[in-house]
C-alpha cells in the first residue's frame, strides 16, 4: 500500500518542482526527500521521477498519482473531524497564522473567546506574511490561516486549501499632503520587502496609473511605514488595520484599491470542531471591525 506521508511529498514536489524546495517548505533534509521518493517510486512499481539536470520531473503516472493524493488527504482530513466531533470537548492543539497588522485588531479578541469557551484547546499562534500561509497549510504547519489578497493581486487557487471570505479594507494612501496616486509619480516610495503582498500591491497600483513606483524604503511594519512617511521619507499605501497610530504630519487619502482577507485551511477539516471554532471566533470579530 502507498504511504500517505510519500504522496505528500510527491505532491509537493509536484508543485515546488525541487527537492530543495519541498525539503525547506516541510523542513525535512533533500537526502531524506530524495530517499522518500524513492520508496514511494518502488512501492508504486512505476517510474515517478525523471531527473533534467538539477530539477526533477514529473511522469504522467506520477501526474496522476499526484491527483488522487489531493482527494485522499481531503478524505483522511474528513474522517479526523468526524472522529473530534465524537469528543466531548475540544481539546488537543490548533495552530493559527496571521499576519502582523491582525494580531491585535482581529486575532486578538478571537484568541481570548476560544480560550475562555474552549479551555482545554491549546492555541499556537504564528505571524507570517500571508504569501507564506498556503505553504504552511500544506506543510501541516499551521491548521488555520489569514490570506489576503488586493484588488491587484487577486488570491490564487490553492491546491488541497479551502478559503471563505472574512474581512475587507479600504487602501489608504499616506504622504505629507493631500493627492491622487496618479500625482506621486515623482515620489519616492516606502514598501514591504520584495515578495510580500504589500510590495507587489505597491508596484501594482502605480502601474496601474501608468508608472513604476521608485520605492527607496522597505519596511513591512505599518507604523514604521508612517513614522518614514511623517518623516518625509516617501509615501506609502496603508490599509484600515494598518491605521491603528497615525502621526499628525500624514495624510490619508483613500483609494479605489481593497484589501481583502480569507480565512483559509485544508481541504477536509472545516467541519472539524477546532476548525469550526475558529472560524467562528474569527468572523466574530471580523464583524465587530466592520460596524
Amino acid at each position: 500500500m502507498l504511504d500517505v506521508r510519500r504522496l505528500r511529498l510527491l505532491r509537493e514536489l509536484s508543485r515546488l518542482g525541487t527537492i530543495a524546495a519541498v525539503a525547506e517548505t516541510l523542513s525535512y533534509t533533500a537526502s531524506a526527500v530524495s530517499q522518500q521518493l524513492s520508496a514511494l517510486e518502488r512501492d508504486a512499481g512505476v517510474p515517478l521521477l525523471e531527473r533534467t539536470g538539477r530539477r526533477v520531473r514529473l511522469t504522467p503516472e506520477a501526474l496522476t498519482l499526484v491527483e488522487h493524493t489531493e482527494s485522499i488527504l481531503a478524505i483522511l482530513h474528513e474522517a479526523d473531524a468526524d472522529l473530534a466531533s465524537s469528543a466531548g470537548s475540544l481539546i488537543g492543539t490548533l495552530r493559527i497564522g496571521v499576519f502582523p497588522t491582525a494580531i491585535a485588531t482581529l486575532l486578538t479578541p478571537a484568541v481570548v473567546a476560544l480560550s475562555q469557551d474552549h479551555p482545554r484547546l491549546r492555541l499556537m499562534v504564528s505571524e507570517l506574511d500571508p504569501a507564506r500561509g498556503p505553504d504552511a497549510l500544506r506543510g501541516d504547519l499551521l491548521d488555520v490561516a489569514l490570506l489576503q489578497e488586493y484588488d491587484h493581486v487577486p488570491l490564487a487557487e490553492e491546491a488541497g486549501l479551502e478559503s471563505e471570505p472574512l474581512l475587507e479594507e479600504t487602501v489608504h494612501l499616506a504622504a505629507p499632503d493631500a493627492g491622487s496616486l496618479a500625482e506621486r509619480r515623482e515620489a519616492s516610495w516606502i514598501a514591504g520587502t520584495p515578495g510580500t503582498l504589500c510590495h507587489t500591491v505597491t508596484v501594482r497600483a502605480c502601474e496601474a496609473v501608468g508608472y513604476t513606483p521608485s520605492i527607496r524604503h522597505h519596511a513591512d511594519d505599518f507604523g514604521a511605514v508612517l513614522a518614514l512617511v511623517a518623516a518625509g521619507q516617501g509615501v506609502a499605501l496603508v490599509p484600515d488595520l494598518g491605521l491603528t497610530s497615525v502621526p499628525e504630519q500624514v495624510t490619508l487619502t483613500p483609494l479605489p484599491v481593497r484589501r481583502r482577507t480569507h480565512l483559509s485551511y485544508r481541504r477536509g477539516t472545516r467541519r472539524h470542531p477546532a476548525i469550526a471554532a475558529a472560524r467562528e471566533a474569527l468572523r466574530s470579530a471580523a464583524a465587530t471591525l466592520s460596524r
